[in-house]
């Protein structure tokens, strides 16, 4: 009997180290919006503000993942996302950014590491005893690398001089005058919260919701004040460029501006310092981009086998009627 209850142990104990279930691989699927200087609500544009956004402005976001499983409460995950952010004066309250009449889009793809501490499990949800499905509620963060590129439509054409809905890179136009592009590559610190329910011990369905904070403010392309349309059009040595870049940087609307500056509308608008000028004010500086995204994800996870386990015990595995026991997720 004494005999009987040692191998009883012995195959438990090598069927739970199996069960670790250390890895786990899967998609994601979901949608991105940011907060920086276009569009925004009434008033000035406010960082990490999610009430800011304009959430008809969503656009997707889709990747893949892979989680390892540290400890009981802390895990590891490395993902890969494609993502797409963009949004325009025209759908903001605010009359003076309606005014400025700018827009962009930028599509992203991001490499990031995260790790990931459990605040609340339950193995059992429903307490039935099958121990399926498990549940389990994190939070995250970590660092990530993207690579951007900013677009732009020129939506204030009288003339019909250009293509209408054709969107131009603005990086290389250096819509500020700077001296140097800025970079296409830049770094974020992800955080947010996530959560996922474990099925069967083997195929896990969840979300996320992450806000990156940023180390850039030209995700849309603008920060600081006007260039001077001449030096834009002197530096790119096809006309037809250059004067895309003037027309784009030169879309201000002016009856707008010139009703916002009407006496009659004193004091009705926070900041209606965004008019077209050579050095007046174009973006805030004083506050960098951030992009948020929310994803449903669904893995299957990878369940190891010990050596010893493989020899001694795999003919558990297909054994019908035998009694399971409390897996850990």
């Amino acid at each position: 009997m004494k005999r009987l209850l040692y191998v009883a142990i012995l195959i438990f104990i090598a069927y739970s180290a199996d069960a670790q279930y250390k890895w786990e691989y899967g998609l994601k699927i979901g949608g991105a919006n940011y907060l920086g200087d276009i569009g925004g609500q009434a008033g000035i544009g406010r960082d990490f503000v999610p009430w800011d956004m304009h959430l008809n402005q969503t656009n997707i976001a889709i990747g893949g993942y892979g989680r390892y499983k540290v400890s009981k409460r802390l895990a590891l995950q490395l993902n890969l996302n494609y993502l797409q952010i963009n949004d325009a004066d025209a759908e903001s309250t605010n009359p003076a950014r309606v005014a400025r009449n700018l827009n962009f889009r930028n599509r992203m793809l991001e490499l990031g590491l995260k790790g990931e501490f459990t605040v609340f499990y339950d193995n059992d949800v429903g307490g039935r005893g099958y121990y399926n499905p498990d549940f389990r509620l994190y939070i995250f963060g970590g660092v990530s690398v993207f690579r951007h590129n900013p677009q732009g439509q020129i939506l204030f054409d009288p003339n019909d001089d250009f293509d209408a809905g054709e969107w131009y890179d603005l990086r290389g136009w250096r819509t500020e005058g700077q001296e140097e592009e800025y970079g296409t590559f830049g770094l974020a610190i992800p955080a947010g919260l996530g959560l996922y329910f474990t099925f069967y011990k083997e195929w896990r369905v969840g979300w996320e919701i992450s806000y990156r904070t940023t180390f850039t403010d030209y995700l849309d392309d603008l920060s600081t004040t006007y260039a001077d349309p001449e030096l834009i059009a002197s530096r790119l040595s096809d006309p037809a460029e250059a004067a895309a870049a003037v027309a784009f940087s030169s879309q201000t609307n002016q009856a707008i501006i010139d009703a916002i500056d009407d006496p009659l509308n004193s004091g009705s608008v926070n900041d209606h310092s965004y008019q077209e000028g050579f050095s007046t004010k174009r973006g805030d500086p004083s506050q960098n981009d951030g992009y948020v995204t929310t994803q449903f994800t669904v893995g299957k996870v990878i369940r190891g086998s010990s050596n010893f386990y493989r020899k001694k015990y795999s003919w558990l595995r297909n054994r019908t009627g035998s009694r399971k026991s409390r897996a850990k997720f």
